[in-house]
């Protein structure tokens, strides 16, 4: 649920604007991706929108070609440069003074989401015992191991999925498209495709391209919780037929 939380609203929302919703929805899925302990919405946005204008360049905050694999999955998130929202990036979400509560208050969420596991747990040892259940243990596994988890997927679009997998499309950095990354992120591994057309509320292109957030994404639109969802123009499936042809071309050259 909370990659969920990070993938189709602190990524392909709040950076990208890749669909709409309302303003109290907005709120909503703002508190859920906030209980990934990945800081406030307005924060993260700020610093993918500095990502996508300066990436694999010197300038990038996490290039792994450039400053290793290391710095690029979780060096930069430890180093006490990108503590400060790159507010001049993020004037669209600044009007929201209920984000702006949120990024100043990123704790709470994560912070309520433990004492409600904890609780949960508690409830479970007095009433259902049978569940072999204790605060402790949810806890432990539902908060901190699903955190660390979390972190790690996340992390990876950042440093693997610049290094892993292969690019349908000319994009001028190192993003690659890979399945395995896709299906640990919810379809954040279609990472190329994202790099050509980061618009689009889909990252994988085809319907053979697992994107379970899109999946979910298209349940909320049915029930017109979202809407608007952005797909592909036409010209970029052309452009992936022309360069397919194209390197078939040269290969057999």
């Amino acid at each position: 649920v909370r990659m969920f939380g990070i993938t189709g609203v602190y990524h392909r929302y709040f950076p990208h604007r890749s669909y709409k919703t309302s303003r109290v929805f907005q709120f909503v899925l703002a508190f859920l991706g906030a209980t990934s302990a990945q800081k406030g919405p307005i924060w993260w946005a700020s610093h993918h929108r500095h990502h996508h204008q300066h990436s694999d360049t010197e300038e990038d905050i996490h290039p792994p070609r450039i400053y290793g694999l290391w710095w690029a999955h979780v060096g930069w998130v430890l180093s006490t440069q990108f503590i400060d929202t790159r507010t001049d990036l993020v004037k669209d979400l600044l009007k929201f003074p209920e984000l702006r509560w949120l990024d100043r208050n990123h704790l709470l969420p994560p912070l309520a989401l433990m004492v409600c596991l904890a609780a949960l747990g508690h409830v479970c040892e007095l009433y259902a015992p049978a569940l072999q259940t204790s605060a402790a243990q949810m806890f432990v596994w539902g908060f901190c191991v699903s955190t660390t988890l979390l972190y790690h997927g996340t992390f990876c679009i950042n440093s693997l999925a610049h290094i892993v997998g292969r690019p349908r499309f000319h994009t001028g950095d190192d993003s690659k498209n890979s399945l395995l990354l896709a299906l640990i992120t919810l379809g954040e591994g279609w990472h190329n495709n994202h790099h050509r057309y980061p618009g689009s509320e889909r990252q994988g292109f085809y319907w053979w391209e697992i994107d379970i957030s899109h999946y979910i994404l298209r349940a909320l639109s049915l029930v017109g919780l979202v809407w608007d969802l952005r797909e592909p123009p036409a010209r970029i499936y052309e452009e992936a037929v022309e360069r397919k042809a194209a390197l078939k071309t040269a290969q057999a050259a």
